[in-house]
């Protein structure tokens, strides 16, 4: 079977910028997370996806389907939950499911009985005769997955779907998204800014940095790449133990006045916190692994000194 997404020399520009880099990947998976820093070229990748960008180099097929030469039969295949709100004024949710369906070359019929069942899944069906702009954000978040899934895509995108819900909302949308790769079967791709979304519903990613690839792979394998986390209390000169380590290479984030969280990499380990410690003069009073999480995985990827901006919260660092 070919892969969900195939990338091959994949180089696209605006004018003489290039946002995209030769891009050469096979992205396959239930559920992959899309992550990067401003300007990494997600959008830009999404766009390509869909066939509304069009690749200065090289090809990006989806679902075996060229999306430069053939973007309405790659369209027709994929769903798509936008970040920015895109309804009719006046119409209700049944109504904005059914012309989505309709669009997507369902016959009227089928298209409303799609949008009732599409709403009832979403959690909309109570208010599935309200006008859209009557909805709150989580309400028209959860209307453009109904949308997005009301022709049974093959393949489904979504860019920053949890954008501006709260806690339960998110943690709602989060469950909804899990449920259609995993139990529904449809494929999914999440773009988006949070980590701890993408770690709770992704099992593999593909990170972006500068229009290039960073890192690819399953999750877990990628936390397990030669680094190591470790929680360390020290007494004594802690800001020069914290400089000893990051000169090793190493990641170091202040937790409290002598407490760091240190992930290490480069085939670093305990013993070289150890001899930090020694070097630097200052008594090692805890020394314990920690759970390395996507956030330290991305961190790694920005090594060269690139700045990610804020990551794992509510923010628009990525």
């Amino acid at each position: 079977m070919p892969p969900l997404i195939e990338l091959r020399k994949l180089t696209v520009a605006y004018g003489s910028f290039v946002a995209l880099k030769g891009l050469d990947a096979a992205v396959e998976g239930s559920a992959i997370g899309l992550l990067g820093p401003n300007g990494a070229g997600k959008s830009t990748l999404l766009k390509t996806l869909l066939g509304h960008v069009r690749p200065k180099e090289g090809s990006a097929r989806v679902l075996d389907v060229d999306a430069r030469t053939r973007p309405l039969a790659v369209r027709a295949k994929i769903g798509y939950v936008s970040e920015r709100d895109c309804y009719i004024p006046g119409l209700s949710a049944v109504e904005s499911v059914a012309y989505a369906g309709a669009l997507s070359g369902l016959k009227r019929a089928d298209a409303l009985s799609r949008s009732h069942e599409m709403l009832n899944y979403v959690g909309l069906a109570e208010a599935r005769y309200r006008h859209v702009e009557t909805y709150s954000t989580g309400m028209k978040q959860r209307l453009k997955l109904a949308q997005a899934l009301v022709h049974d895509p093959s393949l489904l995108l979504l860019d920053e779907p949890t954008n501006g819900m709260d806690p339960k909302g998110r943690e709602d949308m989060l469950a909804l998204v899990r449920d259609v790769a995993f139990s529904k079967g449809i494929p999914v791709l999440l773009s988006s800014h949070l980590l701890p979304d993408v770690e709770t519903v992704c099992s593999t990613v593909l990170v972006l940095r500068g229009g290039e690839i960073a890192a690819q792979g399953e999750i877990e394998a990628l936390k397990r790449g030669g680094e190591g986390a470790f929680h360390v209390r020290v007494k004594g000169d802690a800001a020069a133990f914290a400089a000893s380590v990051r000169a090793l290479g190493a990641t170091v984030k202040e937790i409290g006045t002598d407490d760091f969280r240190i992930v290490t990499g480069n085939g670093l380990g305990p013993d070289d916190l150890v001899a930090a410690a020694a070097e630097t003069g200052v008594e090692l009073r805890r020394l314990v692994p920690d759970r390395v999480s996507l956030e330290d995985v991305f961190l790694g990827t920005l090594s060269d000194g690139a700045s990610a901006g804020p990551v794992g919260g509510a923010h628009a660092g990525l």
